[in-house]
């Protein structure tokens, strides 16, 4: 079953390509990824978006991967004034001080062995659940942890678009 298109929705196939590229470049830092969904607009439907989304993230390349991670912010330090991440961390805010260190000091392991911030899709997690899957992921090698990044960041940009198209 296809929904028809929501105002949010419609009003995104309406954009000029200036402003539906910043609202994409909000959804995911990577251009690769913004610049095919860009050029199959108009969309007829949410799930019509999701696939195109899902489909463009699955051709990233490392180098757009790399793009889209460096967009987000680590676990449990989001960017001051950056409502989407402090949304989608909320399971940190609770943490205990310790378990905010010991995810600062996970986060900083992970980068330096993958080079680039742990992302998982935060959304209704908690801080010991980030912190534990940042202890099992920090053993794959840097192929496998990059599709399980890539898995992420398809939940997280669903999540976004879903704002995105219930928007009024």
């Amino acid at each position: 079953m296809t929904s028809s298109p929501t105002p949010g929705l419609t009003r995104f196939n309406t954009l000029d390509d200036s402003a539906a590229t910043a609202e994409l470049h909000e959804v995911c830092a990577s251009s690769a990824w913004g610049s095919k969904l860009l050029a199959q607009r108009p969309f007829t439907s949410a799930e019509a978006l999701f696939a195109a989304s899902d489909a463009a993230m699955a051709e990233l390349t490392a180098a757009d991967l790399e793009e889209a991670m460096a967009g987000h912010p680590p676990i449990g330090r989001p960017k001051p004034g950056d409502p989407t991440s402090a949304r989608e961390q909320r399971g940190m805010a609770g943490a205990s001080e310790e378990l905010k260190a010991e995810l600062l000091e996970l986060n900083l392991a992970y980068q330096e062995k993958f080079g680039h911030v742990f992302l998982i899709c935060a959304t209704g997690a908690t801080g010991e659940q980030m912190r534990d899957a940042v202890k099992v992921r920090i053993e794959n090698d840097a192929e496998v942890e990059r599709e399980i990044a890539r898995g992420e960041l398809v939940k997280i940009n669903r999540i976004r678009l879903t704002r995105l198209v219930e928007g009024e």
